[in-house]
């Protein structure tokens, strides 16, 4: 092993995304066997898309028979066991579970006990901080709410979600119960809204929203008249609205999330590129090139665009280089397409500055996923930067500083982590 493979596998990473369960539920209602664990997340949809059925998919993840589920899918498993989603099941399997790469349902079975020894109350910290080597983890919680995580304040931090607001859904019921305010023109929306990062921006790490899988991520200046004419349409039906008319609400809701973000210092996070699941994904719509309104009038605002916008990456690339307040973020890309993100991260270097590029995040739910999902990251990004070395582009000593600032260095000056580390006490 080289001194750079060495160096990556002892950084410890910032995981800068991931869609984590509660300790309680990873105890409670964790995955209930080892086929369950190994297939939940994203390989479905390559086992979809690979020819199993849907009924076939669901019998995986359910409870019954080890071996009568894994059969009905074990062709479609032949054929993506070489994909990102299946390299990824490989390495929870043989790096987590110590199970063969050829693993079948004997393996399987031998392998619960593991599995029950995690899903104990503080093993899903040791998990990721002991056997993935994490700093720390950052969650979208699909929530408002950021209070400081019992099972881990310093470790497990949490995002403000805008993905409704964005998306132009205003629930007035919850914003009255969380903020005190019946929200009824734009006037005590956008107090409701700061009243929101007054209570939670103090512990949360970043403000998110996943709204591309909803609408485009282009992005029109709307005033508040414009806004004004919508809401109490929106107030009275909600999601009946159609979205091309909430979308005029959703701009207005998300320029005053992102003035927000800048008060509190806080980075904006948005999803950009491709879905997960299968067949609804309208590609022109996810373009990050779409949002370059935004981010020129927004310059005073930290924007972390995620997944490398796969499969628009070279638009991010010209972004981040262009745009002062651009950060690219390879969270869930490795396992969307490991290639093409270790071309991404080579691209990078030769094109935009190193200091705003993150090189992790999970995207999963569960811990022994998100492990694996490092494992592979690790391997990936170790592959790009020797290939750098190997070709004399960089030196090692060039490539392990590349590493540092990717890996850990970057991600703890964008997100202020040792501030928000003492804001959790």
């Amino acid at each position: 092993m080289t001194d750079l493979a060495t160096h990556i596998q002892q950084i410890r990473i910032c995981d800068t995304h991931e869609h984590l369960h509660k300790e309680d539920q990873w105890v409670r209602n964790g995955p209930a066997d080892v086929l369950q664990d190994l297939f939940q997340n994203y390989v479905p949809a390559d086992l979809i898309s690979a020819g199993a059925s849907d009924e076939a998919v669901q019998r995986l993840t359910a409870e019954g028979d080890v071996a009568e589920r894994f059969d009905d899918i074990r062709a479609a498993w032949s054929a993506i066991r070489h994909t990102g989603y299946g390299e990824a099941v490989r390495h929870l399997a043989t790096e987590l579970y110590g199970l063969p790469d050829n693993f079948g349902p004997a393996d399987l079975i031998a392998a619960q006990p593991k599995l029950d020894a995690w899903r104990q109350p503080g093993g899903r910290r040791r998990l990721l901080e002991e056997t993935a080597g994490l700093d720390h983890v950052q969650t979208d919680d699909f929530c408002w709410q950021c209070p400081p995580d019992p099972s881990g304040p310093d470790f497990f931090f949490y995002d403000i979600s805008w993905a409704g607001f964005c998306n132009g859904i205003v629930d007035a019921e919850s914003l009255l119960a969380e903020t005190g305010i019946e929200v009824c023109d734009v006037g005590s929306l956008r107090e409701a809204m700061a009243v929101i990062f007054s209570k939670h921006a103090h512990h949360a790490i970043a403000v998110k929203a996943q709204h591309a899988y909803n609408r485009t991520l282009r992005w029109t200046e709307r005033t508040d008249a414009e806004a004004a004419t919508i809401l109490p349409d929106v107030l009275r039906d909600g999601e009946k609205i159609p979205a091309e008319r909430r979308q005029i609400l959703g701009d207005w809701c998300w320029a005053r999330g992102v003035e927000l973000a800048i008060e509190h210092d806080l980075p904006f996070k948005l999803h950009t590129g491709y879905y997960a699941g299968n067949n609804r994904m309208p590609v022109d719509r996810i373009r990050p090139g779409h949002l370059a309104p935004l981010l020129a009038r927004y310059l005073d605002c930290r924007f972390v665009l995620m997944h490398i916008a796969y499969p628009y990456s070279g638009e991010l690339v010209a972004l981040t280089k262009h745009y002062r307040n651009v950060y690219a973020d390879l969270c869930w890309a490795w396992s969307i397409d490991p290639y093409s993100s270790a071309d991404f991260v080579r691209r990078f270097l030769h094109a935009a500055p190193a200091n705003k590029l993150f090189a992790f995040g999970g995207d999963t739910g569960w811990p022994t996923s998100a492990a694996a999902y490092a494992f592979q990251a690790r391997q990936w990004l170790t592959r790009a930067l020797q290939a750098e070395v190997d070709e004399r582009l960089m030196t090692e000593a060039d490539a392990i500083a590349v590493a540092d600032r990717i890996l850990r260095e970057n991600q703890m000056d964008c997100f202020n982590v040792d501030q928000k580390r003492t804001a959790a006490g």
